[in-house]
Protein backbone atom coordinates (compact mmCIF):
# COMPACT_ATOMS: atom_id res chain seq x y z
CA UNK A 1 0.00 0.00 0.00
CA UNK A 2 1.31 3.51 -0.95
CA UNK A 3 -0.65 6.47 0.22
CA UNK A 4 -1.06 9.98 0.30
CA UNK A 5 -2.72 12.31 3.16
CA UNK A 6 -3.08 15.89 2.34
CA UNK A 7 -4.42 17.67 4.95
CA UNK A 8 -2.77 20.40 7.39
CA UNK A 9 -4.02 19.00 10.70
CA UNK A 10 -1.23 18.42 12.27
CA UNK A 11 -2.54 16.34 15.29
CA UNK A 12 -4.80 14.06 12.56
CA UNK A 13 -1.81 13.79 10.76
CA UNK A 14 0.55 12.69 13.99
CA UNK A 15 -2.28 9.75 14.87
CA UNK A 16 -2.61 8.46 11.19
CA UNK A 17 1.30 8.76 10.52
CA UNK A 18 1.99 6.70 13.47
CA UNK A 19 -0.69 4.06 12.55
CA UNK A 20 0.45 3.83 9.13
CA UNK A 21 4.03 3.17 10.49
CA UNK A 22 2.94 0.39 12.78
CA UNK A 23 0.94 -1.17 9.48
CA UNK A 24 4.18 -0.48 7.05
CA UNK A 25 2.33 1.47 5.11
CA UNK A 26 4.19 4.03 2.53
CA UNK A 27 2.87 7.04 3.36
CA UNK A 28 3.66 10.87 2.63
CA UNK A 29 2.09 14.11 4.04
CA UNK A 30 1.53 16.59 1.02
CA UNK A 31 0.33 20.12 2.88
CA UNK A 32 -0.77 22.02 -0.40
CA UNK A 33 -2.13 21.02 -3.23
CA UNK A 34 -0.49 19.91 -6.02
CA UNK A 35 -0.99 19.56 -9.38
CA UNK A 36 -2.40 15.77 -11.10
CA UNK A 37 0.23 15.24 -13.04
CA UNK A 38 2.49 15.04 -10.37
CA UNK A 39 0.22 12.54 -7.98
CA UNK A 40 0.33 10.23 -11.58
CA UNK A 41 4.09 9.64 -10.73
CA UNK A 42 3.82 8.88 -7.21
CA UNK A 43 2.07 5.87 -8.42
CA UNK A 44 -0.09 6.07 -5.45
CA UNK A 45 -3.05 3.10 -4.52
CA UNK A 46 -5.13 6.18 -2.49
CA UNK A 47 -5.38 9.19 -2.06
CA UNK A 48 -6.79 10.65 1.39
CA UNK A 49 -7.86 14.88 1.01
CA UNK A 50 -9.55 16.94 2.97
CA UNK A 51 -11.13 19.61 0.78
CA UNK A 52 -10.81 22.23 3.04
CA UNK A 53 -7.12 22.92 1.73
CA UNK A 54 -7.94 23.59 -1.44
CA UNK A 55 -10.09 25.85 -1.10
CA UNK A 56 -12.08 27.65 -3.97
CA UNK A 57 -10.20 25.31 -6.34
CA UNK A 58 -11.36 22.15 -4.16
CA UNK A 59 -14.03 20.97 -6.74
CA UNK A 60 -12.11 21.25 -10.04
CA UNK A 61 -9.19 20.14 -8.58
CA UNK A 62 -10.70 17.17 -7.57
CA UNK A 63 -12.92 16.64 -11.34
CA UNK A 64 -9.22 16.86 -12.89
CA UNK A 65 -7.48 14.50 -10.57
CA UNK A 66 -10.48 11.26 -10.77
CA UNK A 67 -10.24 12.15 -14.89
CA UNK A 68 -6.26 11.60 -14.59
CA UNK A 69 -6.21 8.75 -12.52
CA UNK A 70 -9.38 6.75 -12.82
CA UNK A 71 -7.86 3.89 -11.07
CA UNK A 72 -6.67 5.49 -7.87
CA UNK A 73 -8.82 5.35 -4.74
CA UNK A 74 -9.82 9.08 -2.94
CA UNK A 75 -11.16 9.12 0.33
CA UNK A 76 -12.34 12.19 1.09
CA UNK A 77 -11.83 13.22 4.78
CA UNK A 78 -13.50 16.61 5.78
CA UNK A 79 -14.81 18.92 8.24
CA UNK A 80 -18.77 19.06 8.48
CA UNK A 81 -20.23 18.93 4.79
CA UNK A 82 -23.78 19.44 3.23
CA UNK A 83 -25.80 16.60 1.32
CA UNK A 84 -25.20 18.54 -1.79
CA UNK A 85 -21.20 18.74 -1.20
CA UNK A 86 -20.90 15.10 -0.40
CA UNK A 87 -23.23 14.11 -3.52
CA UNK A 88 -21.00 16.55 -5.33
CA UNK A 89 -17.72 14.93 -4.35
CA UNK A 90 -18.56 11.19 -4.46
CA UNK A 91 -20.14 11.99 -8.26
CA UNK A 92 -16.93 13.68 -9.58
CA UNK A 93 -15.11 10.81 -8.54
CA UNK A 94 -14.31 10.54 -4.81
CA UNK A 95 -14.88 6.58 -3.44
CA UNK A 96 -15.76 7.61 0.24
CA UNK A 97 -16.30 10.33 2.34
CA UNK A 98 -15.84 11.00 5.83
CA UNK A 99 -16.84 13.61 8.15
CA UNK A 100 -14.19 14.83 10.82
CA UNK A 101 -13.62 14.60 13.73
CA UNK A 102 -13.24 10.92 12.72
CA UNK A 103 -10.79 8.43 14.04
CA UNK A 104 -7.71 6.81 12.13
CA UNK A 105 -8.96 3.65 12.31
CA UNK A 106 -11.78 3.99 10.64
CA UNK A 107 -9.94 6.31 7.70
CA UNK A 108 -7.55 3.25 7.45
CA UNK A 109 -10.18 0.73 6.87
CA UNK A 110 -12.29 3.38 4.18
CA UNK A 111 -8.58 3.49 2.56
CA UNK A 112 -8.64 -0.59 2.37
CA UNK A 113 -11.93 -1.56 1.51
CA UNK A 114 -11.62 1.32 -1.65
CA UNK A 115 -8.09 -0.23 -2.57
CA UNK A 116 -10.16 -3.73 -2.35
CA UNK A 117 -12.64 -2.57 -4.41
CA UNK A 118 -10.53 -1.11 -7.20
CA UNK A 119 -8.71 -4.41 -7.58
CA UNK A 120 -11.50 -6.56 -7.82
CA UNK A 121 -12.33 -4.10 -10.88
CA UNK A 122 -8.91 -3.69 -12.37
CA UNK A 123 -8.57 -7.33 -12.11
CA UNK A 124 -11.84 -7.68 -13.71
CA UNK A 125 -11.12 -5.88 -16.68
CA UNK A 126 -7.13 -6.13 -17.14
CA UNK A 127 -7.13 -10.03 -16.47
CA UNK A 128 -8.10 -10.52 -20.61
CA UNK A 129 -4.89 -10.97 -22.54
CA UNK A 130 -4.23 -8.36 -24.89
CA UNK A 131 -3.59 -9.25 -28.34
CA UNK A 132 -1.50 -7.86 -31.11
CA UNK A 133 -0.67 -9.22 -34.13
CA UNK A 134 1.50 -12.41 -33.32
CA UNK A 135 1.63 -11.24 -29.59
CA UNK A 136 -0.53 -12.19 -26.48
CA UNK A 137 -0.11 -10.15 -23.71
CA UNK A 138 -1.35 -11.47 -20.14
CA UNK A 139 -0.93 -8.72 -17.24
CA UNK A 140 -2.19 -12.17 -15.44
CA UNK A 141 1.25 -14.35 -15.79
CA UNK A 142 3.19 -11.63 -16.26
CA UNK A 143 4.38 -12.63 -19.39
CA UNK A 144 4.46 -11.44 -23.15
CA UNK A 145 3.99 -14.68 -25.82
CA UNK A 146 4.13 -15.30 -29.34
CA UNK A 147 2.26 -18.54 -29.71
CA UNK A 148 3.14 -21.30 -27.10
CA UNK A 149 6.65 -19.45 -26.59
CA UNK A 150 6.98 -17.05 -23.77
CA UNK A 151 9.33 -14.00 -24.42
CA UNK A 152 12.02 -13.41 -22.13
CA UNK A 153 10.88 -9.84 -20.97
CA UNK A 154 12.09 -8.26 -17.72
CA UNK A 155 9.83 -6.79 -15.13
CA UNK A 156 10.49 -3.45 -16.57
CA UNK A 157 10.42 -4.52 -20.05
CA UNK A 158 7.02 -6.28 -19.23
CA UNK A 159 5.32 -3.27 -17.54
CA UNK A 160 6.42 -1.28 -20.73
CA UNK A 161 5.18 -3.41 -22.87
CA UNK A 162 1.82 -3.21 -20.99
CA UNK A 163 1.74 0.29 -20.24
CA UNK A 164 2.01 0.94 -24.44
CA UNK A 165 -0.19 -1.59 -25.23
CA UNK A 166 -2.68 -0.36 -23.02
CA UNK A 167 -2.65 3.02 -24.29
CA UNK A 168 -4.23 1.56 -27.24
CA UNK A 169 -2.19 3.40 -30.03
CA UNK A 170 -2.03 6.86 -28.70
CA UNK A 171 1.26 7.74 -28.49
CA UNK A 172 3.13 8.38 -24.89
CA UNK A 173 5.39 10.91 -24.18
CA UNK A 174 8.57 9.76 -23.11
CA UNK A 175 8.17 11.64 -19.76
CA UNK A 176 4.92 9.73 -18.98
CA UNK A 177 6.26 6.42 -19.68
CA UNK A 178 9.47 7.58 -17.14
CA UNK A 179 6.76 8.77 -14.17
CA UNK A 180 4.57 5.53 -14.54
CA UNK A 181 7.22 3.06 -14.88
CA UNK A 182 9.87 4.88 -12.17
CA UNK A 183 7.71 6.92 -9.99
CA UNK A 184 9.09 10.07 -10.14
CA UNK A 185 9.94 13.02 -12.85
CA UNK A 186 12.37 12.28 -14.98
CA UNK A 187 15.32 14.31 -15.07
CA UNK A 188 16.63 16.44 -18.09
CA UNK A 189 18.55 14.14 -20.74
CA UNK A 190 18.28 10.56 -18.72
CA UNK A 191 17.56 8.20 -21.31
CA UNK A 192 16.58 4.90 -19.59
CA UNK A 193 13.00 5.08 -21.48
CA UNK A 194 14.88 5.17 -24.66
CA UNK A 195 17.13 2.15 -23.39
CA UNK A 196 14.31 -0.15 -22.07
CA UNK A 197 12.28 0.87 -25.33
CA UNK A 198 15.36 -0.31 -27.92
CA UNK A 199 15.98 -3.42 -25.51
CA UNK A 200 11.93 -4.16 -25.99
CA UNK A 201 11.80 -3.38 -29.38
CA UNK A 202 14.96 -6.15 -30.15
CA UNK A 203 12.88 -8.92 -28.29
CA UNK A 204 9.66 -8.65 -30.22
CA UNK A 205 11.43 -7.89 -33.21
CA UNK A 206 13.52 -10.98 -32.59
CA UNK A 207 9.96 -13.27 -31.84
CA UNK A 208 7.58 -12.13 -33.95
CA UNK A 209 10.04 -11.09 -37.33
CA UNK A 210 7.26 -10.47 -39.85
CA UNK A 211 5.93 -7.56 -37.52
CA UNK A 212 6.41 -4.19 -36.39
CA UNK A 213 5.12 -3.08 -32.90
CA UNK A 214 6.50 0.13 -31.41
CA UNK A 215 6.71 3.21 -33.48
CA UNK A 216 8.96 6.28 -32.75
CA UNK A 217 7.90 9.62 -32.80
CA UNK A 218 11.31 11.34 -32.79
CA UNK A 219 10.94 14.30 -30.12
CA UNK A 220 7.39 13.31 -28.41
CA UNK A 221 7.70 9.14 -27.64
CA UNK A 222 6.12 6.32 -28.42
CA UNK A 223 3.29 4.77 -29.87
CA UNK A 224 2.31 0.46 -29.91
CA UNK A 225 0.40 -0.72 -32.72
CA UNK A 226 0.95 -4.25 -34.21
CA UNK A 227 1.72 -3.59 -38.28
CA UNK A 228 2.78 -6.55 -40.09
CA UNK A 229 5.80 -6.22 -42.41
CA UNK A 230 5.11 -7.47 -46.26
CA UNK A 231 7.76 -9.75 -47.57
CA UNK A 232 8.61 -9.05 -51.32
CA UNK A 233 9.61 -11.81 -53.52
CA UNK A 234 12.70 -10.80 -55.00
CA UNK A 235 11.05 -13.18 -57.99
CA UNK A 236 7.42 -11.24 -58.07
CA UNK A 237 9.16 -7.94 -58.99
CA UNK A 238 9.32 -7.35 -62.59
CA UNK A 239 12.62 -5.71 -63.94
CA UNK A 240 13.04 -2.64 -65.61
CA UNK A 241 15.04 -3.79 -68.50
CA UNK A 242 13.96 -6.66 -70.52
CA UNK A 243 16.07 -9.88 -70.27
CA UNK A 244 16.44 -9.66 -74.00
CA UNK A 245 17.35 -6.57 -75.31
CA UNK A 246 17.78 -5.58 -78.52
CA UNK A 247 19.74 -3.04 -79.11
CA UNK A 248 17.56 -2.44 -82.31
CA UNK A 249 14.62 -1.36 -80.09
CA UNK A 250 16.02 1.40 -78.87
CA UNK A 251 15.30 3.16 -82.30
CA UNK A 252 12.12 1.85 -81.72
CA UNK A 253 11.99 4.69 -78.78
CA UNK A 254 13.13 7.29 -80.51
CA UNK A 255 11.93 10.23 -82.20
CA UNK A 256 14.00 12.02 -85.12
CA UNK A 257 16.04 13.92 -83.40
CA UNK A 258 17.35 10.79 -81.49
CA UNK A 259 17.90 9.20 -84.80
CA UNK A 260 20.63 11.69 -86.26
CA UNK A 261 22.40 11.40 -82.41
CA UNK A 262 22.33 7.65 -82.66
CA UNK A 263 23.41 8.02 -86.15
CA UNK A 264 26.60 10.31 -85.10
CA UNK A 265 27.67 8.11 -82.45
CA UNK A 266 27.67 5.14 -85.03
CA UNK A 267 30.16 7.27 -87.35
CA UNK A 268 32.77 7.58 -84.74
Amino acid sequence: MRIAVLDRDSGFIQVLSNRLDRLGWEHRVLASPIPPEAVVSMRLSALVVDLAVLGPQAWAWLERLCAALPELGIVVCTGPSTVAQRVRGLRLGADDWITKPCHPEEVIARVQSVVRRRRRSVSGTEAKPVEAGEVIIRSDRFQAFVGEQSIDLTRREFELIELLAAAEGRVLEREEIYSRLWGYAMVRGDRSVDVFVRKLRQKLEKASPEWRYIHTHFGIGYRFAAESLEVVDPNDVPSSVPAAWDPGDERKLTGPHEDDELAARASL
